[in-house]
C-alpha cells in the first residue's frame, strides 16, 4: 500500500520508536528490573551489508540489505525477508522485535527476526533477482546469520516461495551433506519441503483473530454489536498474500467485505463485494477500480478506510491509521493483518472512544505459527499425516460398523466417509492454526481482564509476551 511522502518520511525514523513506545508503556504493569527489560526491548544484532549486482547494460548497482536478530532468548530466531523500496534498518529492527513479541504471543519457539533488502522487485527480471536472493542468501551464510537452529528466514512483503527456494538452494550449496538444511527457511514450495497452508496461513490467521474477538458478547455489547461474525461489514486495506485470504475467509465465515483498498484506489458497496471477483478484475485489469460491483469508487485509497463499516482490517503497510485520518474511520473494531498499521497517538484515540484494535502481533501470527509445523516438518523428515491417516480411518471404520451392527441402524455412503476420514496434512496445519489463534486471542483478553488499568488489547499481548520472554531469560540464569 503506498504511502504519502509525509507517511513515508515519518516511517523512516519512528516505526522502532513505536514498538518500544508500545513495550515500555506495557513495562509499566510488569515487576521486572529496569536491565532485564532493556534486555528484551533491544535488538541483539544488527547486521547490515551492501553488494554489487551487474545489470543488463554491463554497469553495476550496490543493493543494500540488513538482517536483524532482536532476541536470542530462545533460537533459532525467526523472520521474513522484505523486498522493497521503502525498507531501512529502523523498519527491520522494529519488524524484528514484533516477530519476538508475536512468537512469544502464540508461543512458538523462536526468537524474533527480519530482513529487507532495499529493491522494487518489479525493476528486475527473475535473472537479476534470482542473483540477488542469491548473493544475499551467501552473505547471511558467511557470518552465520542463518541456519535451522540458528536464524530461520521467510517471505514477507515482496518475497514468496520462488525466493525461498533460491535461498535454501543456496544454503545447501554451502552445506553438503547437512541433514536439515531444507528447515533453514520456511514459506518453501511443496516441493521444497514446505507445508500445506502456508501460503494463506496468515489470512486465516487475521480471520480466526477476528472471528474470537467478535464471538465475546461483553465486549461486542459495549460497541452495540450482536456476537459472532455474521453480517458484520468489513473492510480491508491490500489484496495482497495477507488482505485477500483475510477477505476471503472473512467472507466465508459470515462477514460481508463491503469495501476494499489498494494503491490505486479503494472501492465500497454496503450490500458487499465478490472478493474472488474483484480479484480477478485486478489481475486482468491492473486495478480493482473499474470493478461493476462498486457502488462507489475512490481514487484516493486512503478514503477507503473512512467508509461506513464494523471491522477494518489494515493487511498492508505500517502506519496507514494515524491520528490525521483516525477521526474519520467509522469502524468500531481494528483487525492488524498488517505490522504496525496503527500509530500509538492514532490507537490513543480509537481505545478511548471506545473501539477495539486487535494487536497485529496476535492477528498476524498465523504465519509464523504455520511456518513454525513447516519447521518441525523439516527437522522431523516427514509430512504430518502420513504416518496415522490410514490408521485412524481403519480405526474409526471399525468403530462405524460396531456401532451400525450394534444398532441396526445404517449410515448413509456421504455419514460413513465424513466419520472414517482421516486428517490430511493440510487439515491438521489448520487445526493446529486455529487452536493456537484462540487459545492466544483469550489468552491476551484474560490478562486485559485480569488489570483494569490495561487500556487495549495490545498493551495486554505486550504485558503477557514480556512475562514469558522474562521468564525465559531467568531460566537460563542470565537474570537471577
Amino acid at each position: 500500500m503506498a504511502k504519502s511522502s509525509k507517511n513515508a518520511a515519518a516511517h523512516d525514523t519512528n516505526f522502532f520508536g513505536d514498538v518500544c513506545e508500545f513495550f515500555d508503556k506495557a513495562a509499566r504493569f510488569t515487576k521486572y528490573p529496569q536491565g532485564l527489560l532493556d534486555q528484551i526491548k533491544t535488538c541483539n544484532s544488527v547486521y547490515r551489508f551492501q553488494f554489487p549486482i551487474r545489470k543488463g547494460n554491463g554497469e553495476f548497482e550496490v543493493i543494500h540489505a540488513w538482517r536483524v536478530e532482536h532476541s536470542h532468548h530462545k533460537l533459532p530466531t525467526k523472520g521474513g525477508i522484505r523486498y522493497s523500496e521503502m525498507v531501512n534498518e529502523d523498519e527491520v529492527m522494529a519488524l524484528a522485535a514484533l516477530m519476538t513479541y508475536k512468537c512469544a504471543i502464540v508461543n512458538v519457539g523462536f526468537g524474533g527476526a527480519k530482513g529487507g533488502v532495499k529493491i522494487n522487485p518489479k525493476n528486475y527480471t527473475v535473472d537479476q533477482l534470482e542473483n540477488i536472493t542469491r548473493r544475499y542468501a551467501s552473505e547471511l551464510i558467511k557470518k552465520n546469520f542463518i541456519g535451522p537452529g540458528i536464524d530461520v528466514p521467510a517471505p514477507d512483503y515482496g518475497t514468496g516461495e520462488r525466493e525461498m527456494s533460491w535461498i535454501v538452494d543456496t544454503y545447501a550449496t554451502f552445506n553438503p551433506g547437512q541433514l536439515d538444511a531444507s528447515a533453514c527457511v520456511t514459506g518453501k514450495p511443496i516441493s521444497q519441503s514446505g507445508i500445506n497452508g502456508r501460503r494463506e496461513a496468515t489470512g486465516r490467521g487475521v480471520f480466526y483473530a477476528t472471528r474470537e474477538c467478535v464471538s465475546v458478547a461483553e465486549d461486542m455489547k459495549k460497541l452495540g454489536l450482536t456476537a459472532g461474525l455474521e453480517g458484520k461489514r468489513v473492510i480491508v486495506q491490500g489484496l495482497g498474500n495477507v488482505g485477500f485470504y483475510s477477505a476471503k475467509f472473512i467472507q466465508e465465515g459470515g462477514g460481508v467485505i463491503v469495501g476494499l483498498c489498494e494503491y490505486e484506489g479503494a472501492i465500497y458497496n454496503p450490500k458487499g463485494l465478490d472478493v474472488q471477483a474483484v480479484f480477478d478484475h485486478r489481475k486482468k485489469t491492473g486495478s480493482i477500480l473499474g470493478y461493476k460491483g462498486a457502488a462507489k469508487e475512490f481514487k484516493n485509497s486512503g478514503a477507503g478506510l473512512e467508509q461506513d463499516c464494523d471491522i477494518l482490517v489494515p493487511a498492508a503497510l505500517e502506519n496507514q491509521i494515524t491520528i490525521d485520518n483516525i477521526k474519520r474511520i467509522k469502524a468500531k473494531i481494528i483487525v492488524e493483518g498488517a505490522n504496525g498499521p496503527t500509530t500509538p497517538d492514532a490507537e490513543a484515540y480509537f481505545v478511548k472512544n471506545g473501539g477495539i484494535i486487535v494487536p497485529d502481533m496476535y492477528a498476524n501470527a498465523g504465519g509464523v505459527t504455520v511456518s513454525y509445523f513447516e519447521w518441525l516438518k523439516n527437522l522431523s523428515h516427514v509430512a504430518f499425516g502420513r504416518m496415522d491417516k490410514r490408521y485412524e480411518e481403519n480405526s474409526n471404520r471399525t468403530l462405524v460398523e460396531t456401532i451400525e451392527k450394534t444398532t441396526g441402524v445404517s449410515l448413509t455412503p456421504d455419514q460413513r466417509k465424513a466419520i472414517i476420514k482421516g486428517p490430511t496434512e493440510l487439515e491438521l496445519v489448520n487445526s493446529g492454526l486455529e487452536d493456537t489463534m484462540i487459545r492466544s486471542y483469550h489468552e491476551i483478553r484474560e490478562t486485559k481482564a485480569g488489570n483494569k488499568k490495561i487500556d487495549s488489547l495490545r498493551t495486554a499481548a505486550f504485558v503477557s509476551s514480556i512475562d514469558k520472554i522474562a521468564v525465559s531469560y531467568m531460566n537460563l540464569g542470565i537474570f537471577p
